[in-house]
């Protein structure tokens, strides 16, 4: 999405030169978020995107793996010859990470691309007995269409709740009954210590048994082919663009799941594995690689559909950020926002989107808001401004 989406910026704004976009898998650029959903029941053989790249001049170089980049000679050097460059859009987004040992075991699956979605069709249809590995997003939403499925499913998740690294105790742990509802296990506090053909080892001694394991424990930037480069990575293996997001080469800017950049708003760098970042940076990215100096601070959005809810998110906050929930989160429609000396800088909503609308307005101006006209949920955010 972060490369397709620089190639149609620049057109847009412009660009008049070629544009080539390499790509590493065999398919035509495509959409992610139904993987997850249409996709996985064989509703959807591909959610191409709506772009037609021949009309607009863009080059597609398809199934051809980016392996370095050589900033010296301006050529990226992939496994079909190198491709040289004026200018150099880094969009190699995220992979995922993986359980030590598991790969090549068999039965064992992610979902990040088509053809993970493709592999675990036959998971579904067979109604397997099936083992998720991790309780954030990604093991939500597999967990909630293989039930739909009718597969017997297991989550296991090493903290002691799920989403522990976006929301406090007291309000992941409401989220328990979520899974309950669906019929799905969740074990918190389950350490795996080895995957095996047809079994996951749980730290504790105890094994379950799994004809699939779906891991989805995170992803991190793919940015191993850039060593040596010259380009500038960060702890996280992010690119550390700037708040234009241009990298530590000269002609070189980063976009996506791959790069962080400095955020004025949040005081902090941030690094943004979300659909939304993907198809804003690139704007800014194309107004600056055309001459501009467009500064790059978005507020961060995110939605998930998973047990029957639609959750969404935006914004950014630290646990000592002041919390004010809204609404009764036992119910079906509450939201979470979070206050920095009265400024509203993050919101999570389940089954509210009207709180989530107003919120990303309200944190892109900076509003501050009366505590208690915010906390009553009968009240819209809008008119909770101080």
């Amino acid at each position: 999405m972060a490369g397709v989406q620089t190639a149609v910026s620049l057109r847009e704004q412009g660009w008049g030169g070629t544009i080539t976009l390499i790509g590493a898998e065999r398919h035509a650029p495509y959409d992610r978020p139904p993987l997850s959903k249409g996709v996985l029941f064989g509703a959807e053989e591909g959610p191409a995107l709506d772009v037609d790249f021949a009309g607009i001049g863009v080059e597609l170089l398809l199934g051809r793996h980016a392996s370095a980049l050589r900033t010296g000679e301006r050529e990226v050097l992939t496994d079909g010859g190198p491709v040289a460059y004026d200018k150099l859009v880094l969009a190699s987004g995220a992979e995922p990470v993986m359980l030590p040992g598991s790969e090549g075991t068999p039965g064992v699956h992610v979902l990040r691309t088509l053809d993970d979605a493709t592999a675990l069709r036959p998971v579904l249809e067979g109604r397997h007995r099936v083992v998720v590995v991790g309780a954030g997003w990604i093991g939500a939403e597999f967990a909630t269409a293989a039930r739909h499925a009718g597969c017997e499913v297991t989550v296991v998740e090493a903290a002691d709740r799920p989403l522990a690294g976006v929301l406090p105790a007291h309000i992941a742990e409401r989220m328990r009954g979520w899974y309950a509802e669906e019929g799905v296990e969740l074990r918190t506090g389950a350490v795996v210590a080895s995957v095996e053909p047809g079994a996951v080892r749980l730290a504790d001694g105890s094994v379950l048994a799994a004809e699939a394991v779906v891991v989805g424990i995170g992803a991190r930037p793919a940015t191993g082919w850039l060593a040596g480069s010259g380009v500038e990575l960060g702890p996280d293996r992010s690119v550390l663009a700037d708040d234009r997001l241009r990298t530590s080469v000269p002609e070189v800017y980063a976009v996506g799941d791959c790069a962080s950049f400095p955020s004025a708003r949040y005081g902090e760098r941030l690094l943004i594995h979300h659909w939304d970042n993907a198809v804003q940076g690139p704007r800014t990215a194309a107004a600056n690689i055309l001459g501009g100096d467009e500064p790059y601070d978005p507020v961060p959005y995110f939605w998930s559909e998973q047990f029957g809810r639609f959750v969404q998110y935006a914004g950014y906050h630290v646990d000592s950020d002041h919390m004010l929930l809204r609404g009764d989160p036992d119910g079906t429609a509450w939201s979470v926002l979070w206050l920095r000396d009265g400024q509203l800088v993050a919101l999570f909503a389940v089954g509210r989107p009207r709180d989530l609308a107003q919120a990303r307005k309200l944190i892109a101006r900076g509003a501050h808001l009366d505590e208690a006209l915010a906390a009553d949920p009968a009240v819209q955010l809008r008119a909770a401004l101080v």
